[in-house]
């Protein structure tokens, strides 16, 4: 489904094709003081509309994943990296979409902490 979304300013905007019927919640260190509930996406169904300019990346651990944040709210809306067989994808942060009933969310807990 498609939905819009971006960060807390405004500053980052974004248009995303993206299933949210099987979100993720993750253990790891980050993840868990961030609080995102994710849903992943191939990086074609993301198109950034403005704000490319104000996003700061933020790697950790083995530095796979591309963690962009609004340089002037600080909020991740999405991630960038690529899913085991290389192929790129897009990790939504969904409290940023315009139109997700969050109450209606059932996510799983991945253990990324044990990764």
């Amino acid at each position: 489904m498609q939905y819009q979304g971006g960060c807390h300013c405004g500053a980052v905007r974004f248009d995303v094709d993206v299933d949210v019927s099987n979100p993720i919640t993750c253990n790891c260190s980050y993840c868990t003081q961030r609080g995102s509930i994710l849903a992943f996406t191939p990086a074609e169904a993301l198109t950034l509309e403005r704000g490319e300019e104000k996003l700061t990346e933020y790697r950790f651990n083995t530095g796979q994943i591309r963690h962009l944040f609004c340089s002037l709210c600080g909020m991740e809306s999405f991630a960038r990296g690529a899913m085991p067989d290389g192929t790129k994808m897009v990790a939504v942060n969904l409290r940023c979409l315009e139109g997700v009933d969050l109450d209606d969310l059932e996510p799983a807990q991945v253990d990324g902490r044990s990764r």
